[in-house]
């Protein structure tokens, strides 16, 4: 471990002191101070090789003083902490050049490896140049320990051109984090361009992306550009990724190779500078193995995964969620309101199926309802426990698939205590599905696995695998 000497400025001295033992302890010399006015007379005077700074001191914010020492001294480490855990802390710790971002409390052992990395580094390697306007709005809300390992994430992606796959369940912010990627990285002055895979029908999603040429098909009466060119010089936000056609994965492959595409109908190839931010709110490797996704696509786009918890998960964000919703409420007329304990306690206990999109919802509902400036618990109570609206089944009518199914599924679930089957449903159920699925698809091609695939609509050889995996027994028949 290198020797060093560091300069802790925090004004809580119960801080100072268990920062002073743990590094003395590791094998540095430490220097603490109170203030910032003694850190900086410190650091002009060319002491100390690493710096440990809170960011609020009695006499200056780190955030004023952290410009001037690096701008004195580039090469000097700076490791902010503080105890105002948002992700704005994070990014302005970022852009103002900081080596590392630490939300109060942090685990002892992390902060002297990071240390050691820090003094471990070569000296003339290039920081993140500091922004020098201040943000006034915050994209992303929460202090949990899972968004702060999320917004220390994004810091350190802001100054890269890196590709991002953000996954996790609809409404847990996914786009929000990818504006965030954008409007506070080094491509912010270039356009943001988001498209929903979802939402394209599938053989107009290459002229979606790549754009076409007058008479490239039947109703292209002009030239058209497609996102990737409107894209140019800024981000590229591929959501629902999952649901891309294979044909379009390989055209995006191709693309991402070798940094350049040819527009619908053209012949000229035309290159591409755009960051590609990618999202689904589905297992990839699933779609890998039923053939329905290109693996190589998928490392192309995986550089740097990021999982969005569900907001079950970080429940202790609740509270700042509904404040935060609420205020933004009142910001477009809605009147203004507050919440007792007794209803966030109640908000914090609910599992959240919709994620944050679900909490917004119903933010905005409790604002333009309710007469009472304070949302009580039995206010809560009654959101939270209207009955789900389940459609009855009309047994008149000629059954089919769909309507099967969902009889077996209520019957299912209701099997259970408390009406919930274990986690994991969806891709038990898929697996229960599969086998009779294949075998009757091999049953009405007499076991004729070249038109079964092609009746399922899957390769053959993703049929192969899924008859070895299944244990399925084939059968060929000729009458």
């Amino acid at each position: 471990m290198p020797a060093g000497n560091i300069l802790v400025a925090d004004d809580d001295a119960a801080i100072r002191t268990v920062l002073n033992q743990a590094l003395s302890r590791a094998g540095y010399e430490v220097r603490s101070t109170s203030n910032a006015a003694t850190l900086w007379r410190w650091v002009s005077q060319g002491e100390g090789d690493l710096v440990i700074t809170d960011v609020v001191m009695p006499d200056e914010n780190a955030f004023e003083l952290i410009p001037r020492m690096k701008k004195l001294r580039p090469e000097l480490p700076i490791i902010v902490m503080s105890a105002q855990n948002t992700f704005m802390t994070a990014i302005r710790a970022s852009e103002r050049g900081a080596y590392e971002y630490l939300p109060k409390p942090f685990d002892l052992k992390e902060l002297i490896g990071i240390v050691g990395r820090a003094l471990s580094e070569p000296k003339d390697k290039p920081r993140n140049a500091a922004r020098p306007e201040e943000v006034d709005q915050i994209p992303l809300v929460g202090r949990s320990a899972a968004m702060q390992e999320i917004y220390r994430l994004l810091a350190r992606l802001m100054q890269t051109d890196l590709t991002v796959m953000i996954t996790g369940e609809s409404g847990t912010g996914k786009e929000l984090v990818a504006r965030a990627l954008h409007d506070y990285g080094k491509r912010r002055g270039g356009p943001f361009v988001a498209i929903n895979m979802a939402a394209i029908p599938r053989d107009l999603i290459e002229s979606e992306l790549f754009g076409h040429e007058k008479g490239a098909f039947t109703g292209a009466n002009t030239r058209s550009t497609g996102r990737f060119e409107q894209a140019e010089g800024g981000t590229l936000f591929l959501d629902e990724i999952g649901d891309m056609p294979m044909e379009a994965q390989t055209r995006l492959l191709r693309v991402l190779q070798q940094g350049e595409y040819t527009t619908v109908g053209g012949r000229t190839p035309i290159k591409t500078d755009v960051r590609i931010v990618a999202a689904t709110n589905k297992d990839l490797r699933i779609l890998i193995q039923q053939g329905l996704f290109r693996e190589d696509l998928f490392f192309r786009l995986n550089v740097v995964p990021l999982r969005l918890p569900p907001l079950r998960e970080r429940a202790e964000d609740v509270p700042d969620l509904i404040r935060h919703f609420f205020m933004l409420a009142e910001r477009e007329g809605l009147p203004r309101k507050q919440i007792d304990p007794a209803a966030l306690e109640r908000l914090k206990k609910y599992p959240w199926p919709g994620n944050v999109r679900e909490i917004e919802n119903l933010a905005r509902r409790l604002a333009a309802l309710y007469p009472h400036e304070v949302i009580t618990l039995p206010v809560i109570e009654a959101e939270l426990t209207q009955p789900a609206v389940t459609p009855e089944i009309d047994t008149t009518a000629p059954d089919n698939l769909s309507a099967a199914v969902e009889r077996n599924l209520a019957r299912y679930f209701a099997g259970f205590p408390d009406g919930l089957p274990p986690p994991g449903l969806y891709h038990r159920i898929l697996r229960e599905v599969e086998h009779p699925l294949l075998t009757a698809a091999l049953t009405a091609t007499r076991g004729n696995q070249i038109r079964a695939a092609d009746l399922l609509g899957v390769n053959r050889n993703t049929l192969r695998k899924k008859i070895r995996d299944l244990d399925i027994q084939v059968i060929r028949t000729t009458t």
